[in-house]
């Protein structure tokens, strides 16, 4: 069965072992609850998830608007039954209607893939100890935006020399073209451009701890993004030598 859920980073860390007087690093993340909001079978979709959502999308309290206002009819008909002409009219055909999770529309809505267990139903609440067991996870999240960058601070490129015969060009990429044949630039040339703001995948970092009263997660390491950008945590496919996986 595949293990997942979905958080939010509040941000890092040190843990200190007494015993050894090593720090740790870890992130610190939010994880759940998160609804189970559809289930995905090979039968009616052709693969097998389930599908999370956490934070429900709600106005502030201050606001005196409904709470519902900030969600769309389609994300509250997504997640509840709000009597549509085209359920009624599927209703009175009928044709069956999709169990709904019956809770608020959700922030942050994920795909968890894989095999999905037997207690996992519509509605169903997952939290941090569905990870209970698990050694290490793939964190998912989008990196940090950093705009337009120059191909040193972008690729790394070491630039043109210091010293005379470089006039006012140290920090350029240098030349690019190629010679008659091919007579043009490959794709995938390393050039200047957009840098940052890409789903990225932190792949078999170690689930340092699991806080089940507070719903939270200490995992060794950096993850991807921002203080309070949102992640999808799941039990890490990495196999072979060094590999953190549990065996079963």
């Amino acid at each position: 069965m595949s293990k997942g859920i979905l958080g939010r980073k509040v941000g890092m860390t040190q843990v200190f072992d007494p015993e050894t007087g090593v720090a740790t690093p870890v992130t610190v993340i939010q994880a759940g609850p998160c609804t189970v909001l559809q289930i995905r079978t090979a039968e009616n979709d052709g693969y097998e998830a389930v599908q999370l959502g956490f934070l429900d999308k709600v106005r502030p309290k201050k606001d005196r608007r409904s709470r519902q206002s900030q969600a769309s009819r389609s994300e509250r008909g997504h997640v509840a039954n709000i009597g549509s002409k085209r359920s009624k009219k599927l209703a009175e055909n009928g044709a069956e209607v999709s169990d709904k999770a019956d809770c608020e529309p959700k922030q942050f809505v994920r795909e968890i893939r894989g095999k999905v267990g037997d207690g996992m139903e519509i509605g169903h609440l997952v939290s941090v100890d569905a990870l209970e067991g698990v050694l290490a996870v793939d964190v998912t999240g989008t990196s940090k935006g950093r705009g337009f960058a120059g191909v040193m601070k972008r690729h790394n490129f070491s630039g043109q020399r210091a010293t005379h015969g470089v006039k006012k060009v140290h920090r350029h990429a240098g030349g690019t073209g190629m010679s008659a044949s091919p007579s043009r630039l490959f794709k995938g040339k390393r050039m200047a451009g957009q840098y940052g703001n890409a789903k990225v995948t932190q792949r078999n970092l170690r689930l340092h701890k699991i806080d089940v009263e507070n719903n939270l997660l200490l995992i060794h390491g950096a993850v991807p993004g921002p203080n309070g950008g949102m992640l999808v945590i799941r039990e890490t496919n990495k196999v072979g030598p060094g590999s953190r996986r549990t065996t079963k």
